[in-house]
């Protein structure tokens, strides 16, 4: 019943209308285009990166971090740009190394230099509120999921935790690990959309896993927000 009364909500038809956009325009673009679309994301794009020299690589490291503390666009946006200029699998170590240590910075930023600022912006989200004292007796188990699924942004989790009395190392290690499944799949996402023609197959598997993450974080919040009404 909880299923089928999640169907039933607008978030779920919206989400769905948007991936099933998403893929349609992909594929007329690439029926329309066909090698040409290609050929603009895969060379013209990786080329411009890469002519941005050492400022393109210092800028794309320094867009995850600063995206990692403030999500002003999409994570997999700051992803493409590195994986276009360092390639796949430097492009990963990238996104992944330099989305951690965001994460690190703010919860020590948080704990020890903008506490009272953090509590002020928390104090507008009560889910973040009530997702924070969760991390009191399951702060490993909730952080984890919280980098593993997309049930709030990155930075909402890192200032939070940073309010809390979650040790570091329990941070530390839920990040890392949490992380790195879906790092690695919105950096295959990134180089996949990059190289569509050539991995439009896999790129719709990978939109479809994505989209599966987000109903699962849509469901793990409704499930908290059950939880701490009863509580």
């Amino acid at each position: 019943m909880k299923v089928l009364a999640f169907f039933r909500r607008k978030r779920f038809w919206y989400l769905l209308l948007v991936v099933i956009l998403t893929v349609l325009l992909f594929v007329y673009v690439s029926a329309r285009t066909g090698f040409r679309f290609s050929q603009i994301n895969a060379e013209r794009f990786t080329e411009y990166m890469e002519s941005l020299g050492l400022a393109g690589r210092l800028l794309g490291i320094v867009l995850v971090v600063a995206q990692t503390f403030f999500p002003f666009v999409p994570f997999v946006l700051v992803a493409g740009a590195n994986v276009a200029i360092f390639g796949m699998k430097w492009g990963f170590v990238v996104n992944y190394s330099m989305s951690c240590l965001g994460a690190v910075l703010a919860f020590y930023v948080a704990r020890y230099y903008a506490h009272d600022w953090v509590v002020r912006k928390i104090s507008h989200f009560p889910f973040v509120q009530s997702f924070n004292k969760r991390l009191s007796t399951d702060g490993f188990f909730y952080i984890f999921m919280g980098r593993l699924i997309p049930i709030l942004p990155s930075s909402a989790i890192s200032f939070g935790a940073g309010l809390t009395q979650i040790s570091f190392r329990y941070f530390f290690w839920a990040t890392i690990i949490g992380k790195l499944p879906i790092i690695i799949l919105e950096s295959m996402i990134a180089h996949d959309f990059i190289h569509f023609q050539k991995y439009k197959g896999r790129f719709l598997v990978l939109l479809a896993v994505f989209a599966v993450l987000i109903y699962a974080g849509n469901l793990f919040k409704k499930r908290l927000n059950q939880k701490n009404k009863i509580s």
